[in-house]
């Protein structure tokens, strides 16, 4: 899709995204700041292994998270509206891609791999 999609329009689409997913995984965000932006900065890009990243979790996943986790800053998913956009070709596919996108990076908060993630997937 060309990137005439608003900043706005894409967090509409975001929030929409956010109230479809299973509420119970919604709640249970405990300091974390979902965000956007157009592409990955410099520190992100790594993460895409020379691949399109399409959005990333940054933090400790609850999984790994001990007595002494206090006093930390928010975990952080952003989704990257540019990649995004490059990989939907309807306004549907866009939102679907944002929606599986966004869940993809909160299993990554509960502790799920990408091999638990596909598997989760493929069902």
């Amino acid at each position: 899709m060309k990137n005439n999609l608003t900043d706005e329009e894409f967090d509409r689409l975001i929030s929409k995204a956010m109230d479809e997913l299973p509420q119970e995984y919604i709640t249970g965000l405990d300091n974390v700041a979902i965000l956007y932006a157009d592409e990955p900065s410099e520190e992100q890009r790594p993460q895409a292994n020379g691949g399109l990243l399409l959005g990333l979790y940054e933090g400790i996943p609850l999984t790994q998270r001990g007595a002494g986790y206090t006093f930390v800053l928010p975990d952080r998913i952003t989704l990257f509206k540019n990649a995004i956009l490059h990989v939907a070709s309807t306004p549907d596919e866009l939102y679907q891609q944002i929606k599986r996108t966004l869940w993809h990076e909160i299993a990554h908060y509960y502790g799920l791999d990408h091999d638990r993630i596909h598997e989760l997937e493929d069902r």
